[in-house]
């Protein structure tokens, strides 16, 4: 039983650790950087969208939700996908953490 505790609590840290990396990211780059217009800032926009994605995936199907342009389904299949894409993130930021 405990075994099973300790693995619950590594996925949920490794998740929340995830998306908060997550967000971190994409906030610093909405703050920085500008409109993705040229070929390097396109590139540049999508080598951060691999960490920022979770975030702005969430953020956008949450927004869709409220203003009813999505459906329920939609919305908890973004969710689920955006959980996954954290919970990847956090394992890889444990795993260098772990080997620093």
């Amino acid at each position: 039983m405990v075994v099973r505790v300790y693995n619950l609590q590594l996925f949920l840290f490794a998740m929340t650790g995830g998306f908060a990396i997550s967000g971190i990211v994409a906030n610093a780059y909405r703050l920085l950087a500008p409109k993705p217009e040229t070929d390097g800032t396109k590139a540049a926009y999508y080598i951060v969208m691999v960490v920022a994605g979770p975030s702005v995936l969430f953020d956008n199907a949450a927004r869709s939700w409220r203003k009813k342009a999505c459906s329920a389904v939609a919305f908890w299949l973004a969710a689920a996908l955006s959980a996954y894409w954290s919970f990847i993130i956090g394992l890889f930021g444990l795993s260098l953490a772990l080997a620093i």
